[in-house]
């Protein structure tokens, strides 16, 4: 007798939830003037690294360590002044798309964004300045 598998969040959300969302969020983040600064770059690019470790966050397969080795996501994102303001901006941005795409409703939805919003605050690496909130 073979034992059940567990279900992934990836497997119950889905290849096109996660490109769904990549496309949904990166435009907002563009647009968002408090976290637009830590995104230079090319935006087509950044988004395929999202989508690459949003799927093996998700427990999809490990495309994002395939190609730029183990994520260690607070170790690269040490070189950007990610404050308490900026995180709760990229939550915000990431909220909002999640609610565009049908995220937000969506069984699984709850315990992603609250996987997320952990990934966030591990992320923070600087206080907020006074002057610099939005």
């Amino acid at each position: 007798m073979t034992e059940p598998r567990l279900q992934t969040l990836y497997s119950q959300i889905g290849a096109e939830m996660v490109e769904k969302l990549v496309q949904a969020f990166y435009p907002k983040v563009y647009a968002n003037p408090v976290i637009s600064p830590l995104f230079e770059g090319d935006m087509e690019e950044i988004m395929e690294k999202q989508r690459m470790f949003l799927t093996q966050f998700l427990g999809g397969p490990p495309l994002y360590s395939q190609v730029y080795g183990p994520p260690a996501m607070r170790r690269r994102h040490l070189p950007f002044e990610i404050t308490p303001i900026r995180a709760e901006n990229w939550l915000k941005c990431m909220k909002e798309a999640f609610d565009e795409v049908g995220l937000s409703d969506h069984p699984a939805g709850d315990f992603f964004f609250q996987r997320l919003t952990q990934v966030a605050a591990i992320m923070v690496n600087s206080e907020d300045i006074e002057d610099s909130q939005e």
